[in-house]
């Protein structure tokens, strides 16, 4: 019995050693050697300082900025959750309807019915970095306007940061917020407050 716990004792230390040290560094080397930027946690910095993750959803403050899904989390990725609401609870209705209030108010001349339910509905994670095509056109408007930019050169910076679906059969087509705004600040030449 003392000759096999001491076996099962080396193996045990073996393996350790080997899944949790070797395998564990072999994949950390390999995906930071062929994906670092994702690797890394998808980190955008401006002037040398992190400023977001294109992974991960948050908050633009300013009319100036195109806004991002609703967050139940309020953009905080530690505490990562939907509300979990059903489609008959009458606190989703609540939020919709403040959601779609804010919306409304943020975006003058929109109408009800153009705003798209992703823009008034939490995301599953809280935390979602992208919106629709959609979701970013009904808000050129508002953006154009407080920017004092043409229309049309706000609708070809969404033109160009539609990610179509994924090899062209999986998903859908979406445009990643902190992007856009990127693209919009270097149009302008401001600076994104995140």
């Amino acid at each position: 019995m003392v000759k096999h716990l001491s076996t099962a004792i080396r193996l045990l230390v073996v393996f350790l050693i080997l899944i949790g040290g070797v395998y564990s560094a072999l994949v950390t080397g390999v995906a930071q050697t062929l994906f670092p930027v994702q690797a890394s946690g998808s980190l955008v910095r401006l002037h040398g300082k992190i400023i977001g993750a294109r992974m991960i959803g948050q908050k633009f403050t300013g009319a100036q900025w195109f806004d991002s899904r609703p967050s139940a989390t309020a953009y905080d990725a530690a505490a990562s959750a939907a509300t979990n609401y059903g489609p008959t609870n009458p606190a989703l209705v609540k939020e919709v309807q403040t959601n779609l209030a804010a919306f409304l108010k943020a975006n003058p001349g929109v109408k009800a019915s153009q705003v798209p339910s992703s823009m008034v509905e939490s995301s599953d994670s809280g935390l979602d970095p992208d919106i629709t095509p959609t979701a970013a056109y009904v808000q050129a408007p508002r953006v154009a306007r407080v920017n004092h930019i043409p229309l049309a050169v706000v609708k070809s910076l969404i033109a160009q940061h539609v990610h179509g679906r994924f090899l062209g059969l999986y998903g859908n087509a979406y445009v990643n917020v902190l992007e856009l705004n990127l693209a919009l600040m270097n149009w302008k030449g401001g600076h994104p407050r995140a």
